[in-house]
């Protein structure tokens, strides 16, 4: 009998050995991805923003200075860090957000959109939240919803201030001998805020445009708002029929009464944005390859890019009516970036060739369907 309880007591023994051991192992798996892509990185020496590929981790954030590289430039723990979104610290620089690591050092990053700037902080605040707590993140559907919480939720109210039906009206209105394109005024938001039940008052409705403001949600246009925005004003709103207003987003734009060549300029710009997002483009002359910000526009069918760092104005333009857009699978000047189902093609209708790369092979279907679609209206005639 003893023999056999010392027997037990070794195979028992052994079996709780090999589920700590399990148990260890667990834990001391590598970190799992959550959310990839691409960012602009404010230096941490210099006042300098690059476009980095930057890689969010249960327990922290890496950044490469490309998508293929193995190892990153540098990584940012995420244990006792926080995030402040918006971060208005740097002017006219939109969709910023700053990540303050618990040795008080600034991380400042800027997305391409609103929406990706959110998607980034949300999942950040969520990945701090279970490190906290001592727990995994697990991630959840990312799907929108434009439904109104009790509470207010400025990313969803800003959702539904945006519906086609129901939303806010871009409209095309004049002051100044100037044209402001996708705008509306700060009455038709109060207005609206009121209707759909989302305020009580007017007054309330001030508060909670000028916190819509505040976050990116809402940017001044014209004299008046900007000046208000700037706390020229009592309120940094306006409730007021000639003050304007527009979405980050829309595709808004201000013309003066000029030339018609002016005219026909902005006519690349009056379309609706359909996607915008960063992708590598091929440069022409020497083949390199660079991270641009793409902005897709439809009716006129347009793409244009931007140096995802900085700078309004934007470094070229691609006429998409007529355009082939197809996938390409190998590139003899891909070697050094070994993309493999995520090169796409775009020929436009004077026979001049676009490569362009994606993240993944997923989003590069994303973008051939959009400029396919797009591409087959164009200008009206």
């Amino acid at each position: 009998m003893d023999r056999e309880r010392l027997c037990c007591q070794r195979n028992s023994t052994a079996s709780t050995d090999r589920a700590e051991t399990r148990i260890a192992q667990a834990m001391e798996r590598e970190p799992m991805r959550i959310r990839e892509g691409y960012l602009v990185k404010k230096g941490s020496m210099f006042n300098t923003w690059k476009p980095m590929w930057v890689v969010l981790l249960e327990d922290g954030i890496e950044f490469y200075k490309r998508k293929a590289d193995n190892s990153p430039k540098g990584m940012i723990p995420l244990k006792g860090s926080s995030v402040h979104s918006p971060c208005q610290d740097f002017g006219k620089r939109m969709f910023v957000f700053k990540l303050t690591v618990a040795k008080q050092q600034d991380h400042f990053f800027q997305a391409a959109y609103l929406e990706e700037r959110d998607a980034w902080v949300r999942d950040i605040k969520k990945a701090i939240h279970h490190i906290d707590g001592g727990q995994r993140f697990a991630r959840k559907s990312t799907r929108k919803s434009i439904r109104l919480p009790e509470t207010i939720n400025l990313s969803a109210l800003y959702l539904s201030m945006k519906d086609p039906e129901k939303g806010i009206k871009e409209l095309k209105l004049e002051k100044d001998k100037r044209v402001f394109n996708h705008c509306f005024t700060g009455t038709c938001v109060i207005d609206w805020l009121v209707s759909s039940s989302s305020i009580r008052n007017r007054k309330e409705g001030l508060l909670l445009a000028s916190s819509l403001l505040s976050e990116g949600y809402l940017q001044p246009a014209g004299d008046t708002s900007k000046a208000a925005a700037e706390g020229l004003s009592d309120t940094p709103f306006l409730d007021l029929s000639d003050a304007y207003y527009y979405f980050p987003d829309s595709g808004f734009f201000c013309e003066g009464y000029s030339s018609d060549d002016d005219v026909v300029l902005k006519e690349e710009f009056r379309g609706t944005i359909v996607k915008q997002g960063c992708l590598l483009k091929q440069g022409h002359r020497r083949k390199n390859w660079k991270v641009r910000k793409f902005v897709l526009r439809d009716d006129p069918a347009y793409l244009h890019y931007y140096d995802p760092a900085g700078g309004e104005e934007p470094l070229g333009a691609i006429h998409l009516r007529g355009c082939v857009v197809t996938a390409v699978e190998d590139m003899p000047d891909t070697k050094k970036y070994d993309a493999d189902n995520i090169l796409f093609e775009i020929i436009t209708a004077n026979e001049i060739h676009y490569y362009l790369q994606a993240a993944s092979s997923t989003e590069r279907t994303e973008w051939i369907k959009a400029i396919q679609s797009v591409s087959r209206t164009g200008l009206k005639a």
